[in-house]
């Protein structure tokens, strides 16, 4: 196996971590809008979705990468938690 393929191996692991990551988030998700229907409160949470751009902002800064890549990501996993939260 050459240098390319072994680092490549690296990068499916780490997209792995990265898929089962996503998937405690949206279970953990779904568990909030459940709560969100008993209590009557509505699924979007502009105050908390500021809370969480900021903070990843801010982390991706700290890290070197780009913050504003970072939070267009963000804004997608936002949604697609939202929406499962419906």
């Amino acid at each position: 196996m050459d240098e390319i393929d072994a680092l490549r191996k690296k990068i499916d692991v780490i997209d792995e971590q990265i898929m089962q990551t996503l998937l405690q988030r949206i279970e953990i998700c779904r568990a909030i809008g459940e709560l969100k229907k008993q209590q009557c409160k509505p699924i979007q949470d502009i105050s908390r979705e500021t809370q969480v751009f900021s903070r990843i902002k801010n982390h991706a800064t700290q890290l070197k990468l780009d913050p504003d890549q970072i939070e267009r990501i963000y804004r997608e996993i936002v949604n697609m938690c939202s929406n499962v939260q419906q």
